[in-house]
């Protein structure tokens, strides 16, 4: 292993919750190194210097956002491992970030403990970089659901897809709907039908599907 692959970063646009991580982190001694970055420019200047084994991202990061931030990350290093900063609400960041070869994700409490299971995990087997890895599973670290769909060939109405990028971007139905000119309950029936097409079971794992089949971007 060379200098700095045992290593953590914490990324957090938050100053406290950046230094609370960074001290459980601290606590684990599989981590050789622990850094704190509070946007993406020092994230990225840390990983050329020394690439970390593993980073925490936020996931209302600042600037350019996580998942630009984990596409310029993959660019300096395939290897290190990512593992998101989320809270319940935050599905649509979370599985696109899934989608970009993210492990899982945390909540910004994670404890030492759980620092220390997903260490335990990840330095115990080889990562192989690709965005199309099944997401492991190691106690603390939570997992998005796999989506369903398989190979088989996937056609979307243009309402459908027009709703379907429009859940990509965070928007509510009622935000589509002003978009669309179409009303909430419109929006709702074109949703269900998206979902049965994708075999999704929401709106979140809805946009990992459409990422994933290429059917959005």
């Amino acid at each position: 292993m060379g200098v700095g692959v045992s290593g953590i970063v914490v990324c957090h646009g938050v100053a406290a919750v950046r230094e609370r991580l960074a001290a459980a982190a601290s606590a684990v001694p599989s981590f050789s190194s622990v850094r704190t970055a509070g946007d993406a420019s020092e994230l990225l200047r840390h990983a050329r210097v020394a690439p970390p084994a593993l980073v925490l991202l936020d996931a209302h990061l600042p600037g350019p956002g996580p998942i630009e931030t984990l596409r310029q990350l993959r660019q300096v290093s395939q290897r290190t491992v990512v593992v998101v900063l989320a809270e319940k609400g935050d599905e649509v960041a979370l599985d696109r970030a899934i989608t970009l070869g993210a492990r899982g994700y945390l909540t910004p409490e994670a404890t030492s403990s759980d620092l220390a299971a997903v260490a335990a995990h990840i330095f115990a087997a080889p990562v192989v970089p690709s965005p199309t890895v099944p997401v492991a599973h190691s106690p603390g670290l939570r997992t998005a659901p796999s989506p369903a769909g398989g190979d088989r060939e996937i056609e979307l109405t243009k309402r459908e897809y027009e709703v379907l990028v429009g859940m990509s971007n965070g928007r509510s139905n009622n935000q589509i709907g002003q978009d669309l000119f179409l009303s909430e309950d419109t929006i709702k029936t074109h949703a269900q039908r998206l979902f049965r097409k994708l075999g999704a079971r929401d709106r979140a794992q809805a946009v990992a599907i459409g990422i994933r089949r290429g059917l959005i971007s």
